[in-house]
């Protein structure tokens, strides 16, 4: 639901009332994940994709329904062999979708309209909603914020689940488990709030601020590789310390703009685990300084610019400094994968290409003749909770 945010607190706003269908868990080769979301109106006006295409006619007619009755349902497509035009995924993959109603009187619309609006500002929250349980509970929802200036708000959920009052304790806490880690998935409980008792299934979502990329180099390729980072969901930086060259006229797409040394940038900004640092400027008293301290962050991605010649002798340089060959394995160099690149937009689509495989835990061979999955999940593995999600 949150990844349609933008056009939903619109629809808010506007005083509308509708129905949101979104994917709760997902088997075999499906091809949106958990969150993914449909929305439509009382007018009939629709939004957002649950699968794709496969499904999305008979999801549409669910939220018409929903609007009508407002009963929040929860329905399973999956493969039809009988009949290949049926309703169900013909990529052999199986969903389940919860389809709720958000109209004026329905108890879970301010809690659903404050997440909507936080995530549409790019803030951080988390929302919580009972997918699997009895049927008054179902649809359910509970927002938690991240700490900001005021810790008072931020340390009070929005809504409730409407059962044990140990259950809300506890959903609070494990949906900021899930939003420290801006992941989206399902979380099995107790309806008391324990791992005892009769189940509950859980969706919780996680709106995070989009991911950053620094483009280093005020290049042609980096006007490139800026375009298509924005393009996957990026807020693009690009820094070259000559002031001639990084300008907003050459880079109208950036977010921002910074003439500045790149490695005094790099010390002075904020990065985290998914952070991404594309170095171009292969130039040695630019690139040394500035992949001594790269490699040391704990960041998703560091690729650097370069002919093979520039790379061996890069790294003899980075040796010289003290880079130690674990880091150094970090390095992604010469950028991207081979695509046989020439253009600057074809340079850019194989860093791009590299930065979503190394993401997903993909190979970047050809799917063609290949046996590896086509969807990969690197964070589908439980965690310390139990817990099973992927990463929004």
């Amino acid at each position: 639901m949150l990844d349609i945010a933008e056009e939903l607190d619109r629809w808010v706003e506007q005083g509308r009332d509708f129905a949101v269908a979104t994917v709760v868990a997902v088997g075999g080769s499906a091809p949106r994940q958990p969150g993914a979301a449909l929305a439509v109106d009382a007018d009939g006006t629709a939004i957002g994709s649950v699968s794709g295409g496969c499904v999305e006619g008979a999801v549409y007619e669910l939220c018409r329904q929903a609007l009508q009755d407002g009963e929040t349902v929860l329905e399973r497509f999956g493969y039809s062999d009988e009949d290949a035009f049926a309703v169900g995924l013909t990529c052999g993959g199986v969903i389940d979708v919860l389809v709720t109603p958000v109209r004026a009187a329905d108890p879970a619309r301010p809690v659903v309209a404050e997440a909507l609006a936080a995530a549409a500002r790019g803030q951080a929250a988390a929302v919580a909603r009972v997918v699997r349980g009895p049927s008054d509970l179902l649809g359910r929802a509970l927002l938690v914020r991240a700490a900001d200036d005021d810790p008072e708000v931020s340390a009070r959920p929005a809504g409730g689940l409407g059962g044990h009052p140990e259950l809300d304790r506890t959903v609070a806490a494990e949906a900021r488990a899930f939003l420290d880690a801006g992941r989206t998935g399902t979380l099995e409980i107790g309806e008391q709030g324990s791992r005892c008792g009769a189940p509950l299934t859980l969706l919780i979502e996680s709106s995070v601020p989009p991911p950053r990329m620094i483009v280093f180099g005020a290049i042609d390729f980096a006007s490139a590789l800026v375009r298509i980072g924005k393009f996957l969901g990026y807020r693009v930086t690009v820094c070259d310390a000559r002031p001639v060259f990084a300008t907003a006229k050459r880079f109208p797409d950036a977010d921002e703009i910074v003439v500045e040394w790149p490695h005094r940038y790099l010390e002075r900004t904020d990065v985290d685990a998914r952070t991404v640092l594309c170095v171009l400027t292969h130039d040695a008293k630019f690139d040394v300084p500035l992949l001594r301290l790269a490699l040391r962050l704990p960041v998703a991605y560091v690729g650097a610019m370069g002919s093979r010649r520039t790379h061996l002798d890069r790294n003899r340089r980075l040796r010289e400094v003290g880079v130690t060959d674990l880091e150094l394995a970090r390095l992604r160099s010469p950028i991207g994968l081979d695509l046989g690149a020439r253009t600057p937009e074809e340079t850019a689509l194989s860093i791009a290409a590299e930065i979503v495989a190394n993401r997903r835990g993909g190979s970047g061979v050809s799917l063609t003749g290949a046996h590896t999955p086509i969807h990969h999940d690197t964070a589908s593995a439980p965690g310390p909770t139990g817990r099973i999600g992927s990463v929004a």
